[in-house]
């Protein structure tokens, strides 16, 4: 099977090249499965219900999120009606969930699974016990599994790759908004990248109008951040994968530009 995976989605630049070029992106890889992380949907902080059903409705099967997932009140609530928008399980006592467990329209059961690293982030519980946790409770028979490890260092995402490898059929990093170039299958099958990169305007600070990022860093005083415009890009990876055995065989950089 062929899974889909889009990298933060950031904004309304970010959502609009995804309704622009999923249905090309799915039929050119013959994708069974697209999962995407949203947590930077609206307006580049956070995710309202509004644009998590807009983002379900271009195809997306599964939304993912990280740090970002709370940033906007409404949100709370909608988390526990839509069991498709997925945030870091290892957050305690939240609304919603890190799992997802469906169907692909072929009848291939999979399981999506959302985790947050702690290195240089908000103090919650661990990632790694929380992934046991969670891959100790599942079904047996669902061998897809897919992880989204929302971390800021790459030493944390690479440590969890290897933890997860044999046990999940991938584990791809967000949240720095940076493609990395290291996708991989790891020896036990497991594919492999340590940041799936940003959906959204290049032509920024990760995401966030560049003037605005530069007279920070140049006084130290506070801005109100907004959202870039331009060169807009949508990066992620189509990992192949034997739905019999659940182990990766393949893992491919995708990129579309406007």
């Amino acid at each position: 099977m062929k899974i889909l995976f889009i990298g933060d989605i950031f904004a309304s630049s970010g959502r609009s090249i995804v309704a622009e070029h999923l249905p090309s992106l799915v039929s050119e890889h013959q994708v069974d499965l697209v999962i995407a992380n949203a947590e930077n949907s609206a307006g580049g902080f956070g995710i309202t219900p509004l644009v998590a059903e807009e983002l379900l409705a271009l195809g997306i099967d599964v939304l993912t999120g990280g740090n970002h997932s709370f940033d906007k009140r409404e949100i709370f609530d909608y988390l526990d009606r839509q069991p498709r928008l997925l945030r870091p399980h290892n957050y305690p006592s939240l609304p919603g969930t890190g799992l997802f467990t469906g169907v692909t329209k072929g009848g291939i059961p999979y399981s999506v699974l959302n985790l947050q690293g702690r290195a240089q982030m908000t103090s919650i519980d661990c990632p790694f016990r929380a992934a046991d946790a969670l891959l100790a409770g599942m079904d047996p028979a669902v061998r897809i599994r897919f992880v989204d490890f929302h971390a800021e260092l790459t030493s944390e995402k690479v440590a969890m790759g290897w933890y997860l490898d044999g046990r999940a059929t991938a584990m791809v990093g967000t949240h720095t908004h940076v493609p990395t170039a290291d996708s991989r299958i790891l020896p036990k099958g497991l594919a492999y990248q340590t940041d799936a990169g940003m959906t959204g305007p290049y032509d920024s600070v990760i995401g966030v109008d560049k003037d605005i990022i530069l007279r920070r860093f140049l006084t130290g005083l506070p801005a109100r951040m907004e959202a870039a415009r331009g060169g807009v890009e949508l990066h992620g990876v189509v990992v192949t994968a034997d739905p019999d055995t659940g182990r990766a065989t393949a893992i491919q950089r995708v990129l579309a530009i406007r």
